[in-house]
């Protein structure tokens, strides 16, 4: 076994060889330490619930080879342009009634655009923290001025996730580079928004890979806020509708790694939670994940339903986070 993590370091300069070593531990250790560490920075029994819905779907001009929406795949997602304020506000009310404290906005966009369809997102933040939600979007790149409109309208947070790392980026996209996304993740920093940043496992990368986007993620000037673990959902006409499914050996790892090295960050156990279990979920909260995405959709593909969550959260005696 490798050298103790003292429980009181947060740093921001490991090595990859040092994630690796934490990464490679006897996996019931390593989920022991990462509950460890979890209960010293946070409370371990409670879970944030969040809601993400698709304010705009489809037809965006990217290549990422996971994702329904691109518009070259031919996938059964419908294209349907940007949900008025009024609906998106209606969806948020309802998702606060149903638990949520934090609300997600997803639009299928290579980059934000100064336009009408800016001004319409920009009132949606608005009006949506007006109720008391944290806000969060996922709406491809943004300029650092947009960042800053943003944050004015009431963001707390932005989501661009690396998805997996450096190296094996250009396999999974080659229509933005990694660079794009680092910058991104910096205009959001500088505006002071909250930084959402994880990946996506299963997409046929190497454990380095992973070990990689963890390195990218912990050695930022800042650890994000939040770090969501994605398991690939593979998707019918997708360049990956083929892949097998993730063990949740794998997502245990890469939550408790995170956890470990990032201890105060929210790991959000994502894509891929509706393919598991009670039993597969309660080990990853064991090992650090705290917070989940709950209702009948993570923007295109099934999520599990509120009823089954509430279920769960019984079960294992867990409590959503209040706002």
């Amino acid at each position: 076994m490798g050298a103790t993590i003292q429980l009181e370091e947060i740093k921001t300069d490991w090595t990859r060889q040092e994630i690796e070593e934490i990464y490679d531990r006897p996996v019931l250790e390593l989920i022991f330490q990462a509950a460890t560490i979890h209960r010293q920075y946070n409370n371990s029994r409670d879970v944030q619930v969040c809601t993400l819905l698709s304010v705009k779907t489809g037809g965006c001009p990217e290549d990422c080879a996971y994702c329904p929406q691109a518009a070259r795949y031919h996938t059964d997602v419908e294209v349907h342009k940007l949900l008025d304020v009024e609906t998106v506000v209606d969806a948020a009310r309802e998702a606060k009634a149903n638990g949520s404290t934090r609300f997600c906005m997803g639009a299928a966009w290579r980059k934000i655009k100064d336009n009408k369809d800016f001004d319409n997102v920009l009132e949606m933040v608005k009006q949506v923290s007006d109720l008391d939600l944290e806000v969060c979007c996922t709406m491809g790149m943004l300029t650092d001025n947009q960042a800053k409109r943003l944050k004015e309208a009431g963001l707390h947070a932005y989501n661009h996730n690396l998805d997996t790392s450096e190296e094996f980026y250009g396999d999974i996209i080659t229509t933005r580079t990694y660079d794009d996304r680092l910058d991104t993740l910096e205009n959001v920093r500088k505006a002071k928004i909250n930084v959402c940043s994880g990946g996506i496992i299963g997409l046929g990368e190497s454990k380095m890979d992973r070990i990689g986007m963890l390195h990218t993620l912990s050695t930022l000037p800042e650890h994000p806020e939040s770090v969501p673990v994605n398991a690939l959902v593979p998707v019918e006409g997708t360049p990956l509708e083929d892949q097998p499914r993730v063990s949740v050996w794998d997502m245990v790892r890469m939550i408790a790694t995170a956890r470990i090295i990032m201890p105060k960050t929210k790991i959000r156990l994502s894509a891929g939670r509706i393919m598991m279990n009670y039993e597969e979920q309660a080990l990853c909260f064991l090992g650090g994940a705290n917070s989940i995405f709950s209702g009948e959709k993570l923007l295109t593909t099934p999520n599990n339903e509120v009823v089954n969550d509430r279920e769960m959260f019984r079960i294992l005696d867990l409590n959503p986070q209040e706002g």
